[in-house]
């Protein structure tokens, strides 16, 4: 399976947060991915990307907190995260990039 250019449509970047490393020891590796992403295309575009096997997808969407900017309020942008649990003996170093 070859790379798409709809592929990195789907998987936005990796997460590297204290969660996501703890979550690595366990065979997992966090992205953030769009909005729109279904578990299945996560799927696929992981697999052809980086030439593993993926046992399963959890997703979670984190909702944009509300801060203050210069006095007025703003609000971030949801977030879309895909945890993405890997075959035995296959990993993704998150650190080199694409």
């Amino acid at each position: 399976m070859s790379a798409k250019p709809e592929h990195y449509d789907v998987i936005r970047k990796p997460i590297i947060t204290e969660k996501a490393t703890m979550a690595s020891e366990n065979g997992a590796v966090v992205f953030e991915v769009a909005m729109d992403a279904a578990k299945p295309q996560i799927k696929e575009a992981v697999e052809a990307l980086f030439n593993v096997k993926v046992k399963a997808v959890n997703t979670s969407i984190a909702k944009g907190k509300t801060k203050r900017f210069r006095g007025n309020l703003g609000t971030r942008r949801n977030v879309k995260k895909a945890y993405v649990m890997l075959e035995e003996g296959n990993t993704i170093d998150v650190t080199t990039g694409l």
